[in-house]
């Protein structure tokens, strides 16, 4: 079934439409929300609470691609968990991928700590949008999906020592880039 199909059982409110998306999506969601939550007992939750999430979104929505609108649902969900569920453990493989981006990347609560914030996903879309192919695959990879070192060589062909230096290299010219747009000091 296409994802135009769904989101149409999704329009008529039909429960199929669920099972559909289960079935076309369900491996992309659940895989990331385990990289996130290292534990299956509460990603299949956080796959449960993405089927609500989408269910309560569509309609209105009609989103495009529903690949990615679904993982990031999922994304956000589990990343909520993890931060609620860990507020003061460091174990898991999450904390490994946030740590490589904390030189780049800050964060807080207040309205100039999240103006900046969308600055920074501005810059950072941008730099994206002047990778290369492979090196803007093994950053998403990493950094969005929080796919294992070894996880992203084998997706990509590489080895995991090249796909570790490749990833610092890539972070490196991220931290020159937000530097020379004043993102970072």
């Amino acid at each position: 079934m296409t994802d135009n199909e769904i989101i149409d059982l999704f329009f008529e409110r039909s429960e199929q439409a669920i099972d559909e998306l289960a079935a076309a999506h369900g491996t992309a969601v659940r895989r990331v929300a385990l990289n996130i939550l290292g534990d299956l007992r509460d990603a299949e939750e956080c796959v449960n609470d993405t089927w609500l999430g989408v269910w309560n979104a569509i309609p209105p929505e009609r989103p495009s691609p529903l690949r990615t609108y679904v993982c990031t649902i999922a994304r956000n969900l589990a990343a909520k968990r993890y931060h609620a569920d860990r507020a003061k453990k460091r174990e898991s493989r999450y904390d490994l991928v946030l740590d490589e981006l904390a030189e780049c990347v800050g964060g807080g609560d207040s309205a100039e700590d999240q103006t900046a914030a969308r600055e920074l996903a501005g810059a950072i879309d941008r730099f994206l949008g002047g990778l290369e192919y492979t090196d803007r695959f093994l950053f998403m990879r990493r950094y969005w999906f929080a796919d294992s070192l070894q996880e992203s060589a084998e997706m990509a062909g590489m080895t995991y020592g090249a796909v570790s230096v490749r990833l610092h290299r890539i972070r490196e010219k991220l931290r020159k880039q937000l530097i020379k747009e004043g993102l970072l000091e």
